[in-house]
């Protein structure tokens, strides 16, 4: 079987990791294409080194440009690795642009695509994510299901006779690199103290880092917390702020670029809470049992609100501290499986390839 994943996002080359391990133990040719959405080294090459990732096969070199343009452009590239390469699937990851474009120039030309982290919904037709998601699930000939939640809202779409829940890659890749980090620490950026209490934050969504009255809310809320927050500053957050003349550095905030995903992983396990938009640090964070606040009206990971580790405050109306200082009883469900996801996704398309 020869499949051909597609990644171009940050936390594409993290879901990437246990899909190649599983793919080549079993015996099969996987082709990487990156379509090159995230151009900046810290969010890509490096994630390739530190998760024993190959380096893609093709790099398509994109770049960051405006929706249309950006998907257009990776959608015309995207049709010729396709048809170059002949896959008996295309793989898709996750929400954006880059599963976009993939879907759309499969299904153009009649390649089987799989979609992972299928049946996700925010319900937020805000979000270009959202978007994303829902079309290429409906454009899809396999889904494969995180969740029996993500399943259930494939099924209320029609799509149940496509749907296989395999549980959450992510769980897979966490758990490993928790394992590794705890055995052995990965270096941190000059700077950065794994004593004492701080708060891991990530702020990079374009709902809010667009507005400059939303952001400089959310940079006072993080300002204003008693903990001291270490923010990392995606790319975006870096250019909005710069444009709209606000300053990451302020209150009880220190910077620090992106971390690998080992250093992330680290810096997660060993602090007191986390302040995100992020769908994937969200979900970490709940995995890593270390609370979180997600800074939007919703979450497509709904079961990390259920249990009681995320909160949604999109409006910043909670204090940091009054979350972070509740008790926390470890939950014993595990929504997102036990980290053999891939292995279950591997299999999947192997029965809906004989099977057609």
């Amino acid at each position: 079987m020869r499949v051909l994943s597609v990644v171009g996002a940050r936390p594409q080359f993290v879901k990437l990791a246990p899909i190649h391990h599983a793919l080549v133990a079993a015996g099969h040719q996987h082709i990487i294409v990156h379509t090159g959405q995230h151009y900046d080294r810290d969010m890509s090459d490096i994630f390739f080194e530190d998760l024993g990732i190959p380096h893609p096969d093709e790099n398509l070199a994109v770049g960051s440009a405006a929706h249309g343009r950006q998907t257009a452009a990776m959608l015309e590239l995207l049709e010729e690795s396709f048809l170059r390469h002949t896959p008996d699937w295309v793989l898709v990851y996750g929400d954006t642009n880059s599963t976009l474009a993939a879907s759309i120039a499969a299904v153009k030309i009649h390649q089987r695509l799989a979609h992972l982290e299928a049946g996700l919904r925010s319900f937020n037709r805000q979000m270009p994510e959202e978007h994303n998601r829902v079309l290429t699930d409906h454009a899809a000939d396999l889904l494969l299901a995180p969740t029996d939640v993500a399943a259930q809202h494939l099924a209320t779409e029609g799509l149940s006779g496509r749907t296989v829940v395999v549980g959450d890659v992510m769980t897979d890749v966490c758990y490993s690199t928790r394992d590794r980090v705890q055995q052995s620490a990965p270096k941190m950026p000059n700077g950065w103290n794994v004593e004492g209490e701080y708060v891991v934050s990530t702020i990079h969504r374009q709902e809010n880092t667009d507005d400059a009255q939303r952001l400089s809310k959310i940079l006072a809320y993080l300002a204003a917390s008693t903990v001291p927050v270490r923010l990392l500053a995606h790319p975006r957050l870096k250019a909005k702020a710069e444009e709209f003349g606000l300053q990451l550095t302020q209150g009880n905030i220190s910077v620090f670029d992106p971390l690998s995903y080992p250093q992330l992983m680290h810096a997660v396990l060993n602090a007191k809470g986390v302040v995100t938009d992020s769908g994937g640090l969200q979900k970490e964070a709940f995995l890593l049992r270390t609370p979180c606040i997600t800074v939007r009206t919703e979450t497509e990971w709904v079961e990390t609100v259920t249990l009681g580790w995320n909160v949604l405050d999109a409006e910043c109306v909670l204090t940091i501290d009054e979350v972070l200082n509740k008790s926390y009883a470890k939950p014993t469900e595990h929504p997102y499986g036990m980290g053999i996801a891939a292995a279950r996704a591997v299999r999947a398309m192997e029965e809906a390839l004989v099977h057609g």
